[in-house]
């Protein structure tokens, strides 16, 4: 997004900032299935989960963790900056709290979640000394909102299709579904605002790109790619894991090429 692909200096430290996260979002994650082995031992699907399931006792668990998190932080310190190296650390903490804390509170949960997407873009920016604009900050901030929600929404929709009100641990229930329902489709529209008015009104935007009239057409691809998120929510077809989903859905990723082309282009080419 910053146009800087031609520096190959600094797609390597994209390379390895994106491994140290990788490294300790795992290490998150790892907690996370630690801490509710009894939440997922009673629901359908997530006792199949590796410690829930008794493949992988508490002490490998713990071992892995640690692992993990030595693992992403010298990969960062071999190269990053000290600052990167920091930021590491504080989406480690906001990543444990939120597994301990926050996903326990209603509607702070996915708020949270929303802002930890959010938080490694600015990481990023702070790994490449790249100034992350208050516009994308913005429209990631709405639309992985929609993501969260749209996540908490199947959760409740697969417990409602096996007949439980609710889960241990969580404050939804299935009851408040409609809610979700009205919000996560509201915030993905959000973020196409947020991009229309980048479009319009952005003092960069004329800067970075040749031909500025192409890029509304990213406008309607990403409302499409919303709606049909939710529209598959609402009809019970979507997983738990919508990001897991969309990587491997066959539309999801045409509109994420054509979402690519249509950059490429107009930052290329004056066609307008």
């Amino acid at each position: 997004m910053a146009h800087k692909l031609e520096e190959v200096t600094l797609l390597l430290d994209v390379g390895v900032a994106f491994l140290s996260f990788g490294l300790i979002a795992s290490a998150g994650y790892v907690f996370n299935d630690l801490l509710d082995v009894e939440a997922d031992r009673s629901h359908p699907t997530r006792k199949q989960r590796p410690f829930a399931a008794g493949d992988l006792g508490v002490t490998t668990g713990v071992g892995l963790m640690v692992a993990l998190i030595l693992a992403g932080f010298l990969v960062a310190v071999a190269r990053l900056p000290q600052a990167f190296t920091a930021m590491l650390g504080g989406y480690l903490l906001l990543s444990l709290s939120y597994s301990i804390y926050f996903k326990k509170k209603l509607i702070v949960d996915v708020i949270v979640l929303a802002g930890l997407y959010t938080y490694r873009i600015v990481a990023g920016g702070v790994a490449l000394d790249i100034t992350v604009t208050p516009w994308l900050l913005t429209f990631s901030m709405f639309i992985f909102l929609s993501l969260a929600l749209v996540k908490r929404y199947s959760e409740l929709r697969f417990l409602q299709s096996h007949g439980i009100k609710s889960v241990t641990g969580r404050a939804y229930l299935v009851d408040e579904m409609d809610l979700l329902l009205s919000l996560g489709p509201t915030t993905g529209c959000l973020s196409i605002l947020v991009l229309a008015l980048y479009i319009s009104e952005s003092a960069e935007v004329n800067r970075l790109y040749s031909s500025v009239p192409l890029l509304w057409f990213l406008c309607p691809v990403l409302l499409y790619w919303i709606m049909r998120l939710w529209f598959i929510a609402r009809r019970g077809e979507l997983p738990e894991d919508p990001v897991a989903f969309t990587l491997t859905d066959r539309n999801s990723i045409l509109v994420g090429a054509l979402a690519l082309v249509l950059l490429v282009v107009a930052s290329r080419w004056s066609i307008f």
